[in-house]
């Protein structure tokens, strides 16, 4: 049986032990590695991977103008951005005569706005299918992916607000047998 060490037994020595003089103790620390939270080569590291998108979804044409091409419900709208005025063509009308609700407005210039290109580049916008929210969804998107193939650097700063994200919900089917996606008849016993 292993006896507990009593006051009257001599300590026992191990090899692990950290010298007593304070010389010694600050040689030791010096040649250990020391841990830091953060260093100057993970940051130069982590600069030079943010500096390059990974994809770029737009493209440049001949002329010069980005295109994107933005998808939400059953939206699809096609965007040409060139350096400009800041004049906007959606569908031929005016972003103010097209779309009537400030919300959907604000939320087309908000891609823009996180570029910093609001009222410097002209927007030509097709946009087809689904509802005033599914159009607004998908210009945004077109926007996002135009000014990326415009301009790289602006990809992080999109990313970060969200408008590079395409919005995968759609409404679900009809089922047999039912009377709309998940809606039954009612159900009678007898």
């Amino acid at each position: 049986m292993a006896s507990v060490n009593s006051p009257d037994d001599p300590a026992p020595e191990t090899s692990d032990a950290l010298p007593a003089e304070p010389e010694a103790r600050e040689e030791r620390a010096a040649a250990a590695p020391e841990l830091t939270l953060g260093s100057g080569a993970a940051e130069e590291e982590l600069s030079e991977e943010r500096a390059i998108p990974a994809l770029l979804r737009g493209k440049l044409d001949r002329f010069g103008s980005a295109i994107g091409t933005g998808r939400r419900k059953t939206a699809v709208a096609r965007v040409r951005l060139r350096p400009g005025s800041g004049e906007t063509d959606i569908n031929g009308k005016p972003l103010e005569d097209y779309f009537r609700i400030e919300r959907d407005r604000l939320m087309i210039e908000a891609p823009l706005k996180a570029a910093g290109r609001l009222g410097k580049v002209d927007l030509w916008v097709r946009v087809e299918g689904g509802g005033t929210t599914g159009q607004t969804g998908a210009i945004i998107l077109g926007i996002a992916r135009a000014l990326e193939a415009l301009d790289p650097d602006v990809h992080y700063a999109l990313s970060d607000g969200g408008f590079l994200t395409r919005d995968g919900r759609m409404v679900e089917r009809k089922k047999y047998g039912f009377k709309k996606a998940r809606k039954s008849f009612q159900f009678s016993k007898r």
